[in-house]
């Protein structure tokens, strides 16, 4: 949401990107430091992602081997490092976890040739998924345990992202601290991915009760959808929160709220609330700004969710992009 940006670049240095498209975005728009690594690179991608970042991971010797001869030949003060894979699990859901078994993401410090350093600057790695500073300590010292040496010759490291770092409780001494240590005793630069960080329950989704129905339960049908509009709820699986909503049971009156899609999984779960829904009550969903928008799609041609920035401050609401049908009709044909 690149209207955000100018917010945004008060506090970060730049952006971490995974296709040459989000590399174009955040140095077009962004205009600071672009970070880019992709599980693979085709030559296409390649060429574009070398004209818009000024570091580019790699995540195995034979992509680094493939290209570095093309990145040495631009023109761009470019920084290549390797990602690495430190075998260390913090994450509970094995879709969020990248150093589960028979992950794609990373070298094994087994397969690990240092022969092959020549030209890299650094380092990254990435264990965490909505983790607090505790979890980025076990990850690191792990990675020292199986990585630490080659540090001693490169520039940089990355710790990746999925840091709860504005979460109310984090440790941020603790960050700090561990951060400190890495810098001092390898005398390299630390870069974090503090993407989680910046969106951390920023965003709500609205939607509308469109009707009631009855099959063994109560029923709520919304004019939004699980599947177009937050895919997460079936992918994770996860449950959002509803504003003034509770556990099933919790409240007075449960309904579960289902999407107006032809899926029939198209469920965003049960919840309870004060008083009986009726058609054309609001609800909100929070915490929408993570990963739901960026995964919004238009399966049935259900229109995509309007986006707004709302200032508390001075009450004030800025219709920012609204889709319509050329927006669904342009995307196949």
């Amino acid at each position: 949401m690149f209207s955000v940006f100018p917010l945004l670049r008060e506090t970060l240095d730049g952006i971490c990107a995974s296709s040459p498209h989000e590399a174009c975005l955040g140095k077009m728009e962004f205009k600071r430091e672009v970070h880019t690594f992709a599980a693979a690179y085709s030559n296409a991608d390649i060429k574009e992602v070398i004209r818009f970042s000024d570091h580019i991971v790699f995540n195995s010797f034979s992509q680094w081997n493939r290209f570095k001869e093309m990145v040495k030949e631009s023109c761009r003060q470019i920084s290549c490092g390797i990602r690495v894979n430190p075998e260390h699990s913090e994450g509970a859901v094995s879709i969020y976890d990248p150093c589960a078994f028979g992950s794609r993401l990373g070298v094994l410090q087994r397969d690990f040739n240092i022969e092959d350093l020549c030209g890299i600057s650094g380092l990254h790695f990435h264990t965490l998924c909505e983790h607090g500073a505790d979890a980025l300590m076990r990850t690191v010292k792990t990675f020292e345990n199986s990585f630490g040496e080659y540090l001693k010759t490169l520039l940089w490291v990355n710790f990746g992202g999925g840091h709860h770092i504005t979460k109310e409780g984090y440790d941020i001494d603790l960050l700090c601290s561990i951060v400190n240590s890495v810098k001092k005793k390898y005398g390299v630069e630390v870069y974090l991915e503090p993407g989680e960080a910046v969106v951390l329950n920023a965003g709500v989704l609205v939607a509308s009760v469109l009707d009631i129905v009855h099959n063994d339960m109560d029923i709520a049908i919304l004019d939004t959808s699980a599947a177009a509009h937050m895919p997460d709820v079936l992918e994770v699986p996860y449950r959002p929160f509803v504003a003034g909503s509770g556990q099933p049971g919790e409240k007075l009156h449960t309904y579960r709220l289902g999407g107006h899609s032809c899926l029939a999984g198209d469920i965003i779960g049960k919840y309870s609330f004060d008083r009986p829904l009726k058609i054309g009550d609001k609800l909100v969903f929070t915490d929408m700004a993570h990963y739901s928008m960026v995964k919004t799609n238009t399966f049935n041609g259900l229109k995509l969710p309007s986006i707004f920035l709302y200032e508390p401050e001075k009450d004030k609401l800025e219709l920012i992009r609204e889709f319509g049908y050329e927006d669904y009709k342009m995307r196949l044909s």
